[in-house]
């Protein structure tokens, strides 16, 4: 099974478990401290302090959002359901900063 290495708050990061969802390709997820300095876990297991990192079955390692991407559509054909998937997402991300994000609301006089 592939091991995404990844953190919450790294946009590549949401990018890469977006395209894995998309292509409908199970992963176990590995959260990654935030500091470099404490990602020895990360380190020993792919030899990085990057992350989005994703290790293969056969434990090669691939490095960055770019790599990652370019490697998943090397790999792997666009399902029929992934745009639908993507604008969904796209719109729950549009709500979630217009509900959090006070300069969007509307001003009130």
């Amino acid at each position: 099974m592939l091991e995404l290495f990844q953190s919450e708050w790294c946009p590549s990061s949401r990018r890469v478990r977006q395209r894995l969802t998309e292509l409908g390709i199970d992963y176990v997820n590995r959260q990654v401290p935030v500091e470099p300095s404490e990602r020895a876990a990360l380190v020993e297991a792919t030899r990085s302090r990057t992350v989005p990192t994703l290790r293969l079955e056969n434990g090669s390692v691939i490095v960055g959002e770019d790599d990652i991407l370019t490697f998943l559509g090397e790999q792997s054909e666009e399902p029929t359901g992934a745009s639908a998937h993507r604008v969904k997402a796209a719109k729950a991300r549009r709500r979630y900063l217009e509900k959090e994000c006070e300069c969007s609301s509307v001003a009130t006089h």
